[in-house]
This record gives structure tokens, sequence and C-alpha cells, in this order.
């Protein structure tokens, strides 16, 4: 039981339930017995309206790279607020922070904005479509990839419905998903170099691109191994399909991104979260005559494509400060921190006798409440629903305990953390993991 005083949040979880479906506007934030309303932001940690902190180990689904300190961004923003936060035209700030973008990732040419992680990546296939004059999408079984129909396929998969490993089922996450969606998806097991290349070769000629997150946080935060993405980039030449790098989480994998860490150049990139600095933002990126399909300068394009707040001078401006305070140095601070937690997390769970292991590399790192052999989405179900409630009920233990993980067991870090923060977050683990069997 919390010893957090929570009065001024049951009040206004009351309110909400008359407004809101079951009070709540975002399932990944959804807390029983009621919600709890952040108030205020400071470094890395949040204060709630009843005036409690915790430290942000998620850091609103790893968007938060500086977490809420920075004095850069906060200026930045001050200042484009008071000049105006968006206009029906182009502004400077877009100029700048494509040019960072196409300086850190050798695959990037051209950079287009939009307003999420999700439209990013709706863009990022609507750009292989028009390339290549195809329809079909392949993406890998159990990744996450937003909240739009083609892609969140097979995201939610389960041993009763996902098929034959060598020929995976597209299993509908939305009820109502039309047939037709399903027809354009091709599911590949992620990691398997030999039925992923036998897939997408009897495929070819009908695939438009195809999509990868190579470190999928809801498969398991499993690193893809070199051997599965060099065959991804090999195949997609042959068969004429677009590599598709969903970035929009890895990017905090390195100055270059994950592309940068594997050296691998997909063609199209979707990007989002730190990007923006905090601020809402999408971007899809690539190669100049990929990104031709959207160009109108020649007649109309074959994308079109605007949105009202894409490319707002609020996400550009901020979006400048942070990428610009994301140093190589600020990145190797960064993979310090995940280094010492993923040490001392596994010394305690060896001195707790707690069957667990740890997945992810550099400032992403995920908790299993097991120790199956994890390489793919498949495994990572199969080790047991009973772990993935464990973790849950883990992730409530530590909100009551000061320090706010997601459900399933994600873990992130931010530069305005501390190694003394690092460890207050493993006490917290010490005193939640003895609790579990209470639960």
């Amino acid at each position: 039981m919390s010893t957090f005083g929570t009065s001024k949040s049951v009040a206004l979880y009351e309110r909400a339930k008359h407004v809101m479906p079951a009070g709540n506007t975002r399932h990944t934030v959804f807390r029983t017995p009621h919600q709890i309303y952040a108030e205020r932001g400071e470094g890395c940690r949040i204060i709630d309206i009843d005036g409690n902190s915790r430290i942000d180990a998620v850091g609103n689904f790893t968007s938060l790279i500086h977490g809420y300190g920075s004095e850069a961004i906060k200026a930045a923003a001050r200042e484009q607020l008071e000049k105006g936060f968006s206009f029906g035209m182009a502004t400077p700030g877009e100029v700048r922070l494509s040019e960072i973008l196409v300086e850190r990732l050798p695959s990037v040419e051209h950079v287009r904005y939009c307003n999420s992680g999700t439209e990013a990546v709706m863009n990022a296939v609507k750009v292989a479509r028009a390339f290549t004059g195809r329809a079909k999408i392949a993406k890998c079984e159990g990744a996450y990839h937003g909240a739009y129909d083609v892609v969140e396929t097979s995201q939610e998969a389960r041993p009763e419905n996902w098929g034959d490993v060598d020929a995976p089922n597209p299993v509908p996450t939305a009820a109502g998903t039309p047939q037709g969606v399903l027809d354009d998806v091709v599911i590949i097991p992620f990691n398997n170099v030999e039925l992923g290349e036998k897939i997408l070769g009897a495929k070819g000629n009908d695939l438009a691109g195809v999509l990868i997150d190579v470190m999928p946080n809801r498969a398991g935060l499993v690193p893809a191994t070199p051997e599965f993405l060099e065959m991804l980039r090999r195949v997609t030449k042959e068969i004429g399909a677009l590599l598709i790098f969903d970035e929009v989480i890895t990017f905090r994998l390195g100055y270059s991104g994950a592309q940068g860490r594997y050296g691998i150049n997909p063609d199209v990139t979707a990007l989002g979260k730190i990007i923006g600095g905090g601020f809402p933002i999408g971007a899809v990126a690539g190669r100049k005559d990929v990104m031709a399909v959207y160009d109108p300068s020649n007649g109309a394009p074959k994308v079109q494509h605007g949105g009202t707040f894409s490319a707002n001078p609020m996400s550009m401006i901020a979006g400048i400060a942070a990428m610009e305070a994301l140093t190589s140095e600020a990145f190797a601070h960064l993979e310090a921190l995940g280094d010492r937690f993923e040490t001392k997390i596994t010394a305690l769970f060896e001195e707790l006798v707690t069957e667990a292991q740890v997945t992810g590399m550099a400032s992403l790192r995920r908790i299993h409440l097991n120790k199956a052999e994890l390489s793919d989405f498949r495994s990572t179900v199969l080790a047991g629903a009973d772990g993935a409630k464990k973790v849950a009920a883990l992730a409530r233990l530590l909100f009551d305990e000061g320090v706010i993980i997601a459900a399933n067991g994600l873990v992130c870090f931010s530069t305005p953390m501390t190694f003394g923060d690092i460890d207050e977050i493993i006490a917290a683990f010490a005193r939640a993991l003895p609790k579990l069997s209470e639960v």
C-alpha cells in the first residue's frame, strides 16, 4: 500500500470519469483504483498534484531524454512562445532541425515533419508505396509501430492465432480491422534470418517496404542480430522494396541512432520522441529520390501531405535545443547510466534469488521476471504470462516506492540523471521485489 497522499488525485479522477472513458485518455498511463495526476517535473522527477515526488525512469515513454530541467530547451521554448507558437507558413526552425538530422544520419538527405511517431511510420509506409508502386508491407511479429492499422498488425498475436513460425498469420489488434488491411501485411519472425529471407523472397514482387524496429520494446527489447539486419538490407535491394527503420524510440541509442550502431543505411527512417525536445513531433526522412514523392514543385506530388501543426515552431525550436545538447559526451553518460543499472539490478536479482533478466542496450533496458532465452516476440510471450503479470505488479510496487517504470518493465534514462539516481532506483527495487510474493 502506498504511503503517498492522493486525495487531490482521487477527487480529480471522480471528475474525469464523467467526461472520459474510465476517466482516462491514454491506456499506457491508466492506473487503478484511480489516476495519479502530474503537476510539474524537475530534473528526472515528477511531482504530482498531491506533492509526491517520484523518479521518472520511463521519460514519457522514452521521449524526454533531457528530463524536465533543460534550461536550453526551456529558454528556446519561451523565446519562441513570445514570437508565436504556430503559423500557416514555413519557419526557419524546420530548416535547422533538418540540417541536424541530415548531419547525424548518413542515410538521410531530406526530412518531412508530422506530429507523432505513429504519423511518421504512417507516412513512411505511404512513401514506400508511392515510390515502388506496390501495396504490401512486411513487418516483424510483435513489433509496435504506433496506432496505424496496417503496422499494428500482429503486435498482440498469441499462440492461439499466430500460426506457424514459417508462415505467421497477420493478426488484427483493433476490433473491426478490415480483412483488406490484413491482406496487405506480411509478417516475418524477428531475428530469424532463414525464415525471414524465405518469406520475403516469396512475396518480393508485391512488397513496397520492410518495416523494422531493431530493438522492439513490446517484443521483448531484444536487439536485432547484425546478420538479420544485413539480410533485410540485402533482400530489400534484391526485390526492389524499401528498407524502413522505425527509429522513433531507438534514435536515442547513439549519436546516429540504431542505424549508426549497426552500420546499416535504410532507405527511409521514421523519427519522433526525442527530436522534439518534449513537444509533439514526428518525421519521415530518407534518400532524396525516395522523398521526392512529396515534391510539389513540378505538379501534383505522388503523396499529399500537410498537417495544421506539422513542423510547428515550438517543436522545431525545442527539438534543435534538445539535439544540440545530445553530444557524444551526453550519449556516453546515458550509456554509463544504463550499464550501471544493469550491473546493479543483475546483482540484486542474484542476491534475492529472483528469476529475472535484463534486455536492451544503452539508455533503454527492460526487466523480465524469467530466465528464458529471449530472441524474438514468440520466445518472450512463451516465457509466460505469469511473468508479465509479475512485472506489471512490480511496476505498481515501484510507483509506491517512488520510481516510475513502464508496466512491461521498460526502464530508460535521461541526461539529468546521476549515478546516485541509479542507486536510488536500485534501492526502490530492493524494497519492492520482496513484496511481489504478497501481490
